[in-house]
């Protein structure tokens, strides 16, 4: 409109505007018609088109995320957890949106979920609004600051969905006219019903999003983070490894097969399942692999050999690397992932992080990550809570309000190691782990064993309160000791007050073999031994030596490799008896004995046994002549001279219960019960049975309470009392559960 004469304006159109109302060039209306023709004015006349700010319902709000990553696979859990999240809320809060957080370790796949859940949430037409994807790079040496951040996003709403307010080309003011421009925005779009997804990748803190949440529950903001961020009121979706399954899948591609349906090789599954091992199931690791197994076109076994290398390396991540990038335009390559979550700990986080990656194996008791700190208990609980915060560790199971065990993932765990080896500050820090966690474990096995072993050698520590106790004690930290027992020992130890070299592993080794017999973990036990062996040669230390050459042969005759279980007891009979222990060469011969035995052996054995029972009495040790007695017994029960036998095991059981060994004696009844039945005594054959049965009860020994009820069923059936022989058979598979195992076993207990 103009300013008017007081005539009417251009008359030579009458008739209403075609279209019943006016839109500007874009198409927008512009409000409803008011017709001025043949009007009369009285005064300057001026035309005022308003636009209503707000969204355009014939287009559709504007996209920026990147694409799903290739080959994205698994986390059905985890992608339905967040499009429940991501659903129109049947009653939205009115003035806070719906924020999730996917946390996790550094490559752990947290960016991929995150498009994967966006992309399907938008294709189900539940953000008309708009999905904005933003990259806030908390990570990173220069992250963007919320400003920058608003801006971005301010430039994706006005080039889909939004009039703003401003010129088209891009300027929206100063820093708090933009902020309030696109809380605007966003209000606008909540008032429309046009609901709008926000994806803020790789934030490091709250402050980085505060500033960028909408004020309405219709929005939807999913965050990724390496870490905990408490002060934001979300819903936290932690990010693990994958599946096994879910692994091998992502691994598929790489391997060339003749065509898609050719099925894996048994060899090729073997290796795949290392594989996916070695890289922890971890996507980004997987994904190197993935690379690294297309870039070897040359090799005659390019997954073999690259299981190989990762399995010979001290750390995994510095050789999970590859040429080129991601999806996201992100290195193909492990250790900087990691470098920019160990950059941001404080240095006495640093410092815990290393020590804890000291820690043979990955999983640790809240005891043994305190001494691994060297830190009082509260303030390494105060350490490790921060550690989990940051995903670099994790606590597992709950007891008394704290985790009950502690994991370090193992490729960050090998990936400390090496930082503090070549750092010279947490190199001593790695140091002074290493030297407290194993004397730590030293001194607690060490008890453990004086609980296990019979109660009449002398006092028992008090850091248990029981047999039980230190049972549970050991078998929990079993993968830990049976590692820290074949740790080097540290090259700048100091000698011994007697001058002799430290064999603290060795004295490890040896205080673990009553606990590895006992679980039959023998495979641990000869490892264990092999290693003790080594050092005991190295330390000049002719009595240590023997014993551990002594254990050696006990675990490998166990394991069944009697051959092999020879030469070192008949090296320990040799050596003890140069350094005139006589008791010492007995436990030797009785060992050898029952290797003799195994091997087919029987005469040799009972002559072994006979001459370990004479040095037992000679030396007046009950307790071990009671089980050359026993030994003795197995090896003519072996010859069919089974009278004799029962005359042995009598006598073993006699000398056990004069030195209250319930647990030996236990043995020494079954064992009794056995024979007895051979030579046809069925009766005092349950009767012993039920004897040793009895007092197996309060050995916490349930592979050989299976085994002596099993016997009983044995009796039992073959005098047609059914009744009782089903009640027998309940009660050892009930014992069997107990001992995890599923095997039915009879006989002696070796």
């Amino acid at each position: 409109m103009h300013a008017g004469d007081g005539r009417t304006p251009d008359s030579g159109n009458d008739g209403p505007v075609p279209g019943g109302d006016d839109r500007d060039p874009d198409g927008d209306r512009v409000g409803d018609h008011v017709d001025f023709r043949r009007s009369t004015f009285m005064g300057p006349v001026v035309g005022k088109v308003v636009v209503q700010q707000g969204t355009r319902p014939d287009r559709t709000g504007p996209c920026t995320l990147p694409m799903v990553q290739a080959g994205f696979t698994g986390r059905a859990t985890e992608l339905a957890a967040l499009e429940a999240r991501l659903r129109a809320p049947a009653d939205p809060a009115p003035d806070a949106p719906v924020v999730s957080v996917v946390t996790g370790l550094g490559g752990m796949g947290k960016t991929a979920l995150a498009l994967k859940a966006a992309h399907r949430a938008r294709a189900a037409g539940w953000f008309a609004g708009g999905a904005l994807f933003l990259d806030l790079a908390g990570y990173d040496d220069n992250p963007v600051t919320p400003t920058q951040a608003v801006t971005s996003l301010l430039h994706a709403l006005a080039a889909g969905d939004f009039d703003t307010g401003a010129d088209r080309v891009g300027h929206f003011g100063e820093e708090g006219h933009q902020l309030d421009t696109y809380r605007s925005h966003l209000a606008a779009l909540a008032d429309a019903g046009r609901r709008v997804l926000l994806v803020l990748d790789n934030v490091s803190d709250s402050a980085q999003v505060s500033p960028l949440l909408p004020a309405s529950g219709l929005h939807c903001v999913l965050i990724t983070s390496r870490e905990c961020h408490e002060s934001l009121t979300a819903v936290e979706l932690p990010l693990g490894p994958l599946s096994p399954d879910e692994s091998a899948r992502l691994i598929a591609p790489a391997l060339r097969r003749p065509t898609a349906e050719a099925e894996w090789t048994p060899e090729e599954t073997e290796a795949v399942g290392e594989l996916t091992r070695l890289c922890c199931r971890m996507p980004l690791a997987l994904r190197i692999a993935t690379a690294r197994l297309h870039r070897r076109r040359v090799r005659d076994n390019p997954l073999g050999s690259l299981v190989e290398e990762l399995r010979d390396a001290a750390d995994r991540s510095s050789v999970l690397r590859s040429r080129g990038v991601d999806e996201y335009g992100k290195a193909l390559a492990l250790a900087p992932v990691f470098d920019l979550s160990f950059r941001r700990l404080l240095p006495d986080r640093r410092r815990a992080l290393c020590g804890l990656a000291q820690v043979p194996f990955p999983d640790f008791s809240t005891e043994t990550a305190v001494v691994a700190t060297g830190q009082d208990r509260s303030l390494a609980l105060e350490l490790l809570d921060d550690l989990v915060g940051t995903h670099l560790i994790t606590g597992e199971g709950r007891a008394g309000g704290l985790p009950e065990r502690w994991r370090i993932h193992d490729l960050v765990r090998g990936y400390a190691i090496t930082l503090a080896a070549d750092d010279p500050a947490l190199r001593e820090e790695g140091r002074g782990a290493r030297r407290r966690i194993r004397h730590h474990y030293r001194t607690k096995a060490e008890a453990a064993d004086r609980h296990l072993r019979a109660p009449g050698d002398g006092p028992l520590p008090d850091l248990f309160k029981g047999r039980t106790e230190a049972l549970g004690w050991l078998d929990a930290e079993r993968v830990n000791l049976v590692a820290a027992a074949q740790w080097p020992d540290e090259p700048d130890e100091p000698d011994g007050p007697d001058g002799r070299a430290p064999v603290r592993t060795v004295e490890l080794a040896l205080h673990l073999a009553g606990f590895l017999r006992e679980r039959r973990f023998f495979e641990d036990w000869v490892a264990v031994g092999r290693a003790a062996r080594d050092r005991a040669g190295e330390s000049r230390d002719r009595h240590t030596e023997a014993a551990v050459c002594n254990d050696l042969g006990n675990a490998l005759l166990r394991a069944d490799r009697s051959e092999e279980a020879f030469e070192p007891l008949v090296h320990a009979a040799g050596l003890f008896r140069a350094l005139g222990d006589p008791n010492g060469e007995g436990v030797a011969w009785n060992n050898l004995g029952l290797a003799q035995r195994r091997s087919g052996r029987l005469d040799e054995s009972l002559v072994t046994h006979r001459r370990a029972c004479e040095r037992f009495r000679a030396t007046g040790d009950l307790s071990h002549e009671g089980r050359a007695w026993h030994n003795l017994g197995l090896a003519l029960d072996g010859l069919g001279r089974y009278d004799e036998a029962a005359a042995a095991f009598r006598r073993a059981c006699v000398l056990h219960h004069r030195t209250d060994n319930r647990f030996l004696h236990g043995d020494s009844l079954n064992s009794l019960g056995c024979v007895l039945h051979a030579a046809g005594r069925t009766e005092p054959a349950v009767a012993v049975l039920r004897e040793s049965i009895r007092i197996r009860r309060e050995s916490d020994n349930w592979y050989a309470m299976t085994l002596t009820w099993n016997n009983l069923v044995r009796v039992l059936d073959s005098t047609g009392r059914a009744e009782e022989a089903a009640h027998a058979r309940y009660r050892a598979a009930e014992a069997a559960t107990r001992a995890g195992t599923t095997a039915t076993a009879y006989g002696h207990h070796n």
